[in-house]
């Protein structure tokens, strides 16, 4: 046989499996596939996580600011809802809450839940806002709006950290 021919007998005969490949992962392994490595990603977190925490102070609706809004404290007269509440909540949970835990953990788990969370997080306070400008008595105001802006990135920033998975 020549050289050619024998190369192209090499290159259709399948590879031999390495044993090496089937064996089950060790802890170290396992640990390892468990962790993410969020890189520069971590810093816009970071960042978009303290301009959510500046947003309780701004306005939501009416002259309540978020943290009243949050707290249940706000004017009554302004008849907040149920919906701006509830984002509020949420948004402390999902967008601080399981965001400084999954900075400090670096676990995918958590960071999955962060970014599902923040999905689902995004679309109620799209709703909140949608109450808010149907309710005929006070709309949203910008605050509100900022602080479901500052979701959708992190949920962004999540699903890429997840999707990654360095």
């Amino acid at each position: 046989m020549t050289d050619p021919e024998r190369r192209d007998e090499e290159q259709e005969m399948p590879q031999a499996v390495d044993p090496h490949a089937t064996r089950p992962l060790s802890k170290a392994e396992k640990e390892v596939l468990r962790r993410i490595d969020p890189g520069s990603r971590a810093l816009v977190i970071a960042a978009v996580m303290l301009v959510l925490v500046l947003c309780s102070l701004l306005p939501w609706v009416g002259d309540a600011a978020g943290w009243q809004v949050l707290t249940g404290t706000a004017d009554p007269s302004l008849n907040v809802g149920l919906l701006p509440q509830l984002f509020a909540i949420n948004s402390t949970v999902v967008g601080i809450g399981l965001g400084v835990l999954s900075l400090m953990t670096r676990r995918w788990g958590v960071a999955f839940l962060a970014a599902v969370g923040g999905v689902v997080v995004t679309f109620e306070g799209m709703v909140a806002i949608w109450s808010r400008q149907t309710s005929g008595i006070t709309g949203p105001s910008f605050g509100l709006v900022l602080a479901v802006v500052c979701m959708a990135v992190l949920a962004v920033q999540w699903m890429r950290v997840v999707w990654t998975r360095r």
